[in-house]
C-alpha cells in the first residue's frame, strides 16, 4: 500500500461502520482515547487521535494533532514503519501498533493550567508585513493558541477534549495530548529534506532515521534548492529581515523591514541557517498549514518540530535537499 492509502479505521468509517449521528459526535474522553485500538476500533476519531499522539511521541510527527486522518499522519506512519523494519507504506497492522504503544504511555493526560500558560501578553497580529513591523513582539494571539502550541495540538481539539471547561483558567485541570515529557533527540549526523513527501528527517551515526517531521518545502515559483548543503547555525527567537525584492509576490509598495521575534513571526521561534544563501529551516505562525501550502523556497515546520530539529543539529551538520 502506498502512502496515500487510507488507514484501516478511516476505511471503516467511510464505509459506514458509524452512523451519521455517531460520526458527528465521536467520543474523545480520556478513557476512550487511551484505550482505543487503532487497528480495529470503529470509533475512528478516538483511534486517530491516539495514533497521532503515539507517532508524535515516537518522533515521527503527524504535524498539528487534531484527531483527523490526513496526508501528514499517513506519511508519519509510513516513515515510522520503515524506520522500525515493519514494512513500507502506511497500512496499520498489529505489529506496527504494538511497537507504537509498547512504552505503555497514555495518549491523553491531565494537566493543571498555570498562570504562566495564560498570562500573555497576547497580541492581535495584522496580516501585512509593514503592519507587523510596527509591533514590538509577535506573540500569541490568545491563551488558547499558546496552549495549542504547548501540546502540539489544534486549539479547537483542546476545547473538544474539555467540554464545558474554560481551558484558559489558571488552576483548571484539563485533558491534553501527552507530549510534554519527550526527551531531546540525540545529535543528528545529517538532515534530509525530501520534496517528494514533504518531510524533514534526521539520521544518527548508524545512518538510522531517528525522527521525521512534516514540512512545507517550496513552490513552483521558489522550488526547493536541491543539493547538498550544511547547517551554518541556529538562531532562536529570530528577527525576520523582510526584503520585498526576495519575494516574487510582494507588494511593490513595501520596503525592507524588521519583524520582531515571537511565535507568530513569519519564521516562528527558530531559524536554522543553511549554507545556501537566504535559505533555512524554520518555524511558522500557522502550524495547521504545514505540508498543505507552499513556501518561498525555505523549509517550514511547526514551531515545536523546528525546535526539536534545532536542538539535534550543529554547525556543519550536512543537510541534503532532495526530490
Amino acid at each position: 500500500m502506498n502512502r496515500h492509502t487510507a488507514l484501516l479505521p478511516l476505511a471503516l468509517f467511510i464505509a459506514g461502520a458509524l452512523s451519521p449521528v455517531q460520526a458527528a459526535t465521536p467520543s474523545l474522553d480520556i478513557e476512550t482515547v487511551n484505550q482505543a485500538d487503532a487497528t480495529t476500533d470503529a470509533k475512528a476519531r478516538a483511534s486517530m487521535l491516539r495514533l497521532q499522539v503515539m507517532l508524535e511521541r515516537a518522533r515521527f510527527s503527524p504535524g498539528q494533532i487534531d484527531g483527523r486522518d490526513g496526508g501528514n499522519t499517513r506519511t508519519a506512519l509510513a516513515g515510522y514503519r520503515e524506520s522500525q523494519g515493519l514494512g513500507s507504506g502506511d497500512s496499520l497492522d498489529a505489529k506496527t501498533w504494538a511497537a507504537l504503544t509498547s512504552t505503555g504511555a497514555p495518549a491523553l493526560v491531565e494537566y493543571t493550567v498555570t498562570e504562566a500558560d495564560v498570562s500573555g501578553p497576547f497580541t492581535d497580529i495584522p496580516s501585512g508585513m509593514m503592519a507587523q513591523a510596527k509591533l514590538e513582539r509577535l506573540g500569541y494571539e490568545s491563551a488558547k493558541e499558546a496552549l495549542g502550541e504547548k501540546f502540539h495540538a489544534n486549539p479547537e481539539l483542546l476545547s473538544q477534549l474539555n467540554p464545558g471547561k474554560d481551558i484558559t483558567q489558571p488552576g483548571a485541570t484539563i485533558v491534553v495530548p501527552n507530549v510534554l515529557d519527550l526527551p531531546a533527540l540525540p545529535k543528528a549526523t545529517r538532515v534530509v529534506v525530501d520534496d517528494s513527501d514533504k518531510t524533514v528527517s534526521l539520521f544518527d551515526a548508524a545512518d538510522k532515521k531517528i525522527a521525521q517531521f512534516p514540512a512545507t518545502t517550496g513552490s513552483s515559483h521558489d522550488p526547493l534548492p536541491i543539493g547538498e548543503w550544511k547547517i551554518n547555525g541556529v538562531a532562536k527567537e529570530p528577527v525576520f529581515h523582510y526584503n520585498p525584492k526576495l519575494f516574487w509576490d510582494s507588494d511593490p509598495s513595501h520596503s525592507k523591514a524588521k519583524i520582531a521575534p515571537g511565535p507568530n513571526n513569519p519564521v516562528g521561534v527558530v531559524w536554522i541557517d543553511l549554507s545556501k544563501e537566504h535559505y533555512g529551516l524554520h518555524g511558522t505562525p500557522a502550524p495547521a498549514l504545514i505540508g498543505k501550502t507552499q513556501s518561498h523556497g525555505c523549509i517550514r515546520l511547526t514551531n515545536w518540530s523546528a525546535m526539536a530539529v534545532a536542538q539535534a543539529v550543529s554547525p556543519g551538520t550536512p543537510a541534503i535537499l532532495q526530490n
